[in-house]
């Protein structure tokens, strides 16, 4: 929070993503035609250089089972 100098924000360390999807099977083809992304967008999260909008966490989150924080990694600074 601004202002609270015992926080200095939390931050994506690792997209979990792939692996999540990997579990049921889901590929980055057919996991960009269900979530509407290109395929291009969906490598780059998987890739881990783009980090996901809240958006795309939430569709994600439906997509894959389980809750936004659980697809990433996070570490506080």
């Amino acid at each position: 929070m601004e202002g609270d100098p015992g926080f200095s924000g939390i931050l994506p360390r690792e997209m979990l993503a792939p692996g999540l999807a990997g579990q049921i099977g889901l590929s980055q083809a057919e996991y960009s035609r269900r979530s509407g992304r290109s395929k291009r967008v969906i490598s780059h999260f998987c890739n881990d250089t783009r980090v996901m909008l809240p958006e795309d966490l939430y569709t994600a989150s439906k997509l894959l089972g389980c809750k936004m924080e659980d697809l990433y990694e996070w570490i506080e600074h």
